[in-house]
């Protein structure tokens, strides 16, 4: 979604409500260490007066003391801005990460499906990083450069009215005018810029996974000469972004030098004309020449929030993005009690899958799916799960519509086998553990015996301590398999739904899994999906598709 960037700001902004107060005192101690700053260079003007002894309000002594306390003033209070904002910035993005992190599991798997995962990466990572920029960097520069250039405006309009209107004017056009046409300019570009960075890492990640591919289809050289044109690509978006902040510069420094010119071509007039001293024309144009820090400051930010913006629109995509599956909550508990589909049809958005779909499980049975591939089997069992929703007709457990069950009880009911068993970064403790909160030693070796995984576990120098690598890198495609059949027998729930989960083992192993499956069935439910004929010996009913 395209949103325009007073809509991305204000919907940042109103993340960071339970922190306004420290906002209020990050931009009271930033605007006091500007007026700090400017005021240096103002006693500069006075010590000039003093010197040449004309008109002079303070003496030498007092300027110094005054100088003194201004600059130690200055860093302090800037040190204390900007803990503030920092402050406020690392609790804010350390919210929007797991908002971010909430809404991915609200969006899987059916959103995500077909997603690029380096893009993901890309958003949860680098663009929520970004954000930083927006919150240390932005909203009270804002409000600070308001607060000084209204102050020193008053301060320049005592001495002539000329001076405050030369001065509000600048401050507007260098504060305001500038970044608004700038980011106007630069906003479709940091969207781009952004998107081709996602681009980018899906396609660096797509080609670590694949490492082992590339070398043995000799396809290192494309694959290269493919890097090398989405880098090309990226660095020319980049260049477009980098001439888009040389022009913030020279318009910046243009308009600086023009106005102090202004200011003091006016002060000279009006000293020839006598309706000023000399300290009306020097005092006036020191304090302009030190007081565009701040507008400056907030004209430099539109080039960084082109990129800012930009990451900040994808964020809100992310967090506002509707979840195809919602999830249920506060319906009455249901024990399980068989299942059914009634007149089920689904498609995923292109052909139909399936079309009036009637099939039961009765209680301690084991019902085959059989059928070749790209028939729906595997859809079927994403249906049970409610991973997806039914298009036409009613998915049934204990005779009532999933719809309507609570999903955290849905999920205690069921186990389900993928035919990819996905393995986390950890031991194999670890990663047959999570099918079961506080799982004992105990319960994870039998549900590794079961899955015909212990013999096997025993023989690695860590046992189940065993790191299992990246994505499971370190075990075959079988072990990997008979870790997610464990993860199921470890979940025990009464409902056992597997898709292929002998597809990767060797016979042995097959008879050792079917034969516990078998000996399970007398107190689960279990849907064997399968194209084996074979396994489908154990079933006690064939569903063919």
């Amino acid at each position: 979604m395209h949103r325009n960037g007073i809509s991305v700001m204000g919907k940042l902004i109103r993340l960071m409500k339970p922190l306004v107060h420290i906002m209020v005192l990050a931009v009271l101690l930033g605007a006091a260490g500007n007026l700090c700053a400017i005021a240096i260079t103002s006693l500069g003007g006075y010590a000039i007066l003093a010197v040449l002894d004309i008109n002079s309000v303070f003496s030498m002594n007092t300027i110094f003391i005054l100088l003194i306390i201004c600059a130690v003033s200055r860093g302090i209070l800037r040190y204390g801005e900007q803990i503030c904002n920092h402050y406020i910035a690392f609790r804010v993005l350390a919210l929007i990460r797991q908002r971010v992190f909430l809404a991915l599991q609200n969006l899987a798997p059916a959103k995500l499906e077909g997603r690029e995962k380096g893009n993901l990466i890309s958003i949860i990572t680098s663009d929520v990083e970004l954000l930083e920029v927006f919150y240390a960097h932005t909203i009270s520069p804002v409000i600070i450069a308001v607060i000084t250039s209204v102050t020193v405006s008053t301060f320049l309009s005592g001495f002539h009215p000329i001076y405050g209107v030369i001065a509000v004017t600048a401050y507007i056009i260098i504060g305001a005018v500038f970044p608004l046409l700038l980011s106007k300019a630069g906003k479709e570009q940091g969207l781009i810029c952004r998107n081709s960075i996602g681009e980018m890492n899906s396609f660096l990640l797509d080609s670590l996974r694949g490492l082992t591919e590339i070398l043995q289809y000799h396809s290192g050289k494309r694959r290269q000469e493919e890097m090398k044109q989405k880098t090309l690509d990226l660095e020319n978006e980049q260049k477009k972004i980098k001439r888009l902040e040389g022009r913030t510069k020279i318009m910046n420094d243009s308009a600086v030098i023009l106005f102090s010119m202004m200011v003091l071509a006016a002060g000279v007039i009006l000293y020839q004309r006598g309706e000023i001293a000399f300290d009306g024309v020097l005092l006036p144009f020191i304090t302009i020449m030190g007081s565009f820090g701040p507008v400056i400051a907030l004209s430099n930010l539109s080039n960084n929030l082109v990129h800012t913006l930009a990451s900040g629109n994808r964020v809100l995509d992310l967090l506002e993005e509707s979840p195809e599956v919602t999830q249920v909550a506060g319906e009455e508990a249901v024990e399980f009690n068989g299942a059914a589909c009634e007149a089920v049809s689904f498609d995923y958005g292109a052909g139909e899958i399936l079309k009036e779909l009637y099939a039961s499980f009765e209680c301690s049975k084991i019902t085959g799916i059989h059928g070749r591939s790209g028939c729906g089997k595997s859809t079927l069992l994403k249906l049970l799960m409610r991973f997806f929703d039914a298009k036409k007709g009613k998915v049934m457990v204990s005779g009532k519509d999933i719809r309507q069950i609570n999903t955290k009880n849905l999920r205690e009911m069921e186990s389900y086998v993928t035919q990819e068993t996905h393995l986390f970064h950890a031991s194999i403790a670890e990663n047959i553990g999570i099918a079961k909160e506080g799982a004992t030693r105990e319960e994870i070796v039998a549900a590794a015996k079961k899955a015909s995984l212990h013999t096997f576990i025993e023989t690695l120098p860590d046992g189940y301590d065993t790191n299992v690598g990246e994505l499971g890198d370190k075990l075959s495609g079988g072990e990997r398999q008979r870790i997610g059949i464990a993860r199921a027998f470890l979940h025990d729930a009464p409902f056992l739904l597997l898709d292929e989960p002998t597809s990767n083992l060797d016979s042995l192993n097959e008879g050792i899994i079917l034969k516990a499956l078998l000996e399970e069935s007398s107190k689960k439910t279990v849907v064997l999906v399968s194209h084996k004929a074979s396994t489908m010996n154990i079933a006690d009913a064939v569903f063919r598709m």
